[in-house]
């Protein structure tokens, strides 16, 4: 399945219809070493081709997932240098790689986010429009 996305896509001024700062008081803060992300929003249309993908299509592509958004890091996130001996894997704003079914789902508003652990992040990527999951 081909997963193409696009960065504007994470603008979480599409969760609601006011502004900014109201919007990000409907976020839940992430506790602990959890991560709030949000899914990117699949594109509209096959690669290549003007054909428009079919819901069910588009929400599966959204549910398997590898690619998210890092939108607020709990107060524990990275701290134990044990296991995170060289620091932070991410930061907020950053585009992160996990697996398919990583985290707990959930919808705002019609927007779905994720909440992970710390450590289901498996890598950081600039720009995640050439990404897709095999």
């Amino acid at each position: 399945m081909n997963e193409a996305y696009d960065i504007r896509a994470v603008d979480l001024s599409a969760v609601l219809n006011t502004s900014a700062e109201e919007k990000a008081k409907q976020l839940p803060m992430p506790s602990g070493y959890r991560i709030l992300c949000a899914v990117p929003e699949a594109e509209e249309t096959i690669e290549g081709s003007n054909l428009i993908k079919s819901a069910d299509m588009m929400r599966i592509e959204e549910l398997l997932t590898t690619v998210l958004f890092v939108v607020d890091l709990g107060p524990d996130c990275y701290k134990d240098v044990t296991k995170f001996p060289t620091g932070p894997w991410c930061k907020k704003g950053d585009f992160v790689l996990v697996r398919p079914h990583a985290g707990t789902r959930l919808l705002i508003h019609d927007r779905e986010f994720r909440i992970i652990n710390d450590d289901s992040v498996e890598g950081v990527v600039e720009d995640p429009r050439g990404i897709k999951r095999k």
